[in-house]
């Protein structure tokens, strides 16, 4: 990912955050001559010595030849974007020299997919993510409400995977390299309440 020095972000926990809160992935991986992209929702596990940056655990349809292809992949997670108008530029009305442009949150995980086919292992993990994203309904919903043989046969249909990540990029690009009044600006264009007005606004919060 071709990153300038100033929209790189290197800090884990922020990079961890930006995993956690948009957790489905654009995974890519080579298909013999082509690429080939699946999108599947990941949990992030702590960092190990196996896995500095966290391991990625999901699971797909066993009819979806991805978990018989282990190799290196890359995850690319998507977080808050936003076109931004050169209206919001301080500059427009000193010299019109503005430009739109496009900004954006994204983390690229690395790492080589595994399949995990342990029944256990599997059935943990859907519990986990189940009472993750169940966690804001107002009755939330458990596996243990689905009849047992049911959930026996979803399970013999699908495939854990297992992604330890060797390597972990992020790129925010944000408004980094605008004065701090234009950021104002940005931040107001956008409104409060967008998620990318909050990570332009300068850290004094003005």
């Amino acid at each position: 990912m071709y990153t300038l020095p100033v929209f790189a972000e290197t800090r884990l926990e922020v990079l961890h955050a930006l995993l956690h809160a948009h957790p489905l992935a654009t995974l890519v991986r080579r298909d013999g001559d082509s690429l080939c992209a699946d999108h599947i929702p990941f949990e992030l596990g702590a960092a190990t010595p196996e896995a500095p940056f966290g391991t990625l655990r999901g699971h797909v349809a066993r009819a979806n030849p991805l978990w018989r292809e282990e190799g290196e992949v890359l995850a690319v997670f998507q977080g808050p974007q936003a076109y931004i108008s050169p209206a919001w530029y301080a500059e427009k009305a000193l010299s019109g020299k503005v430009v739109p442009t496009y900004n954006y949150a994204v983390a690229h995980g690395h790492g080589r997919l595994r399949a995990v086919h342990d029944a256990d292992w599997l059935l943990a993990l859907l519990e986990r993510l189940t009472a993750r994203h169940e966690a804001a309904m107002p009755q939330p919903w458990r596996i243990d409400e689905a009849p047992p043989g049911y959930i026996a046969k979803i399970m013999k249909a699908i495939v854990g995977i297992e992604i330890p990540l060797s390597r972990l990029e992020g790129k925010w690009k944000t408004s980094q390299n605008q004065p701090e009044q234009t950021r104002r600006m940005v931040a107001a264009g956008l409104g409060a309440g967008h998620p990318m007005a909050a990570l332009v606004r300068p850290a004094d919060g003005a």
